[in-house]
């Protein structure tokens, strides 16, 4: 078996099994690699790391904390090259061989019987011929790479005490037309109380993770509360990778059995005698209640499903000689666990961190500081808050937002692309304001504008004649052009080229200073010359007509 990174959420599980949840006494290290899906010796370096840390049973489960977990996963490094161990590396020469004895090929050597060798007379032989390994090591090698596998045998399980197990399982119902005239497949998520028998179907149209915790809160409503053991199939919302020994959940089925407060042990591959009691209920469903019928639309089916299932629940079964709502009413009802409050589905993935320091989410863009650039992340969205973390280390949070939207820390932008990134002409103001007292006015004037960030290139390149030339040149470049009213980087730039930034200018002289070629004396225009009227002699001889 390959060498596989234990999830954050598997490590949590542990300790949590360890401390004891869910009504149940605090668990062994054998009974806690079975639930959890883990090695035994894994489960027992983890739970060491944990006491190293400082957890005690004596604490709740609260105590296990995100902080808690980091330190964990720092104490336990198991280092293996190419996923395996020593071990593994020591078999690999042998391999040839193990698959001669365990197909009874046993060579010349051999010749006492022809039968295929069992792999502890195969432990035995290697051992002999200086091959010493642990078993578990040679009967993983044996059925990764020598084609071995061990013959199972069919028991009859004791149904355990009440309110324990409720196995559960996912089963094709057939096509329907909805109320669109669109022909839709159905599939029933069947939960079956192992002790009783009383059952619950859920119907839905996929079998995705949000299908089934939908199914499995509507079940704790029908049922009153939560059994404290589920066993599924191997159904992909649950589980990722199986395994016969050590089946992988989903993140996300994890993290809904720990708000529950139930435990999860997996079914094995094509192994229906693991859950027989929900396996028979599929084949009674289809035939008992779907067969015959015809729905309006899935609404209608789930009311008549959830009827169906009180209605059988009365029914004398064939097993137990018991109606199963009556058995399940007397001893499972009191042994639930309460029902927990509304769980918000979340959504678990792996993301990247673009160069633009944002990483997507559901369509939406969340900031991280720079030296998680060009890595990938896990993130646990839900409808409230979403959380990056690295190596089960929460990194970042943000709230949560809605699709097409952003949400940007300016703490994770470096100093020099905050201001820009988030507009902010403040802060540039007072980058220029620590330069110099002049740097800082003539800051605000630049970028007094009804628009000002189309103005802060022009504020990052007062700041760059800074760098170049100096804090005192630019200051007093600065004081000349604000005494005359001069706003423009590109002259203060200028001045600082020619060295003129100290050097009084030139003004231009007013007009009239100087006396040009047709300009008239001033003193012409100080004393009028007086009017003189002048008379004829016409005007003497002849009378006016209107004197």
């Amino acid at each position: 078996m390959a060498y596989r990174e234990v999830h954050v959420e598997e490590i949590r599980e542990v300790l949590r099994l360890w401390l004891g949840v869910a009504g149940l006494a605090p668990m062994g290290l054998r009974m806690i690699a079975s639930h959890a899906g883990l090695d035994r010796k894994t489960v027992r370096r983890y739970v060491a790391a944990a006491q190293a840390a400082g957890l005690t049973r004596e604490a709740g489960a609260e105590a296990v904390t995100d902080e808690l977990i980091g330190a964990v996963i720092e104490g336990v490094r198991p280092l293996r090259p190419n996923g395996h161990g020593q071990s593994w590396q020591q078999l690999e020469p042998w391999a040839d061989q193990i698959t001669k004895w365990l197909a009874g090929d046993l060579g010349e050597d051999m010749v006492t019987s022809r039968k295929p060798l069992t792999l502890t007379k195969v432990h035995e032989l290697l051992a002999r011929q200086g091959c010493v390994v642990p078993y578990r090591t040679l009967v993983r090698f044996a059925t990764d790479r020598c084609g071995w596998s061990r013959s199972n045998t069919t028991v009859r399980i004791d149904d355990g005490d009440p309110g324990v197990e409720c196995q559960i399982d996912f089963g094709y119902l057939g096509m329907y037309v909805d109320e669109t005239g669109a022909r839709r497949k159905m599939h029933a998520l069947v939960l079956t109380a192992v002790y009783s028998r009383h059952m619950f179907v859920w119907l839905t149209h996929s079998q995705t993770l949000t299908a089934v915790i939908e199914g499995c809160e509507a079940a704790w409503e029908f049922f009153g509360g939560v059994f404290k053991v589920l066993i599924p199939d191997n159904m992909k919302p649950v589980v990722t990778q199986s395994d016969t020994l050590n089946p992988q959940l989903s993140v996300g089925w994890l993290d809904y059995s720990q708000h529950a407060g139930f435990v999860t042990d997996a079914a094995r591959v094509r192994t229906p005698t693991d859950k027989p009691r929900v396996e028979r209920t599929i084949r009674y469903v289809q035939d008992n209640f779907w067969a015959g019928e015809a729905f309006r639309d899935l609404a209608d089916a789930q009311t008549a499903a959830r009827a169906w299932s009180m209605k059988v629940g009365e029914r004398i079964h064939g097993t137990t000689r018991t109606p199963p709502l009556q058995l399940f009413t007397t001893d499972e009802l009191p042994q639930l666990l309460p029902p927990p409050a509304t769980y918000d589905v979340p959504v678990f993935k792996q993301v990247k961190v673009h160069r633009d320091f944002h990483a997507s989410v559901c369509n939406a863009l969340y900031s991280l500081p720079e030296q998680w650039i060009g890595q990938t992340v896990d993130v646990r969205a839900d409808a409230v808050q979403v959380r990056f973390s690295v190596g089960g280390r929460v990194i970042k949070t943000h709230p949560r937002m809605p699709a097409g939207t952003r949400n940007t820390d300016p703490d994770d932008y470096p100093d020099h692309k905050s201001a820009m990134a988030m507009r902010n002409i403040t802060t540039l103001i007072a980058a220029a304001d620590r330069h110099g007292t002049h740097i800082g006015i003539y800051m605000a004037r630049v970028l007094d504008d009804r628009l000002p960030w189309t103005r802060m290139r022009a504020g990052y390149a007062l700041l760059g004649l800074v760098k170049k030339y100096g804090a005192d040149p630019v200051d007093t470049a600065c004081s000349r052009a604000l005494d005359f009213d001069v706003i423009s980087v590109l002259k203060i730039r200028s001045m600082l080229d020619k060295a003129t930034e100290a050097t009084a200018p030139i003004l231009p002289k007013a007009a009239g200073e100087q006396i040009t070629r047709f300009a008239r004396n001033a003193s012409e225009f100080t004393n009028p010359t007086p009017l003189t009227v002048t008379t004829t002699s016409e005007d003497t001889n002849h009378d006016h007509p209107h004197r």
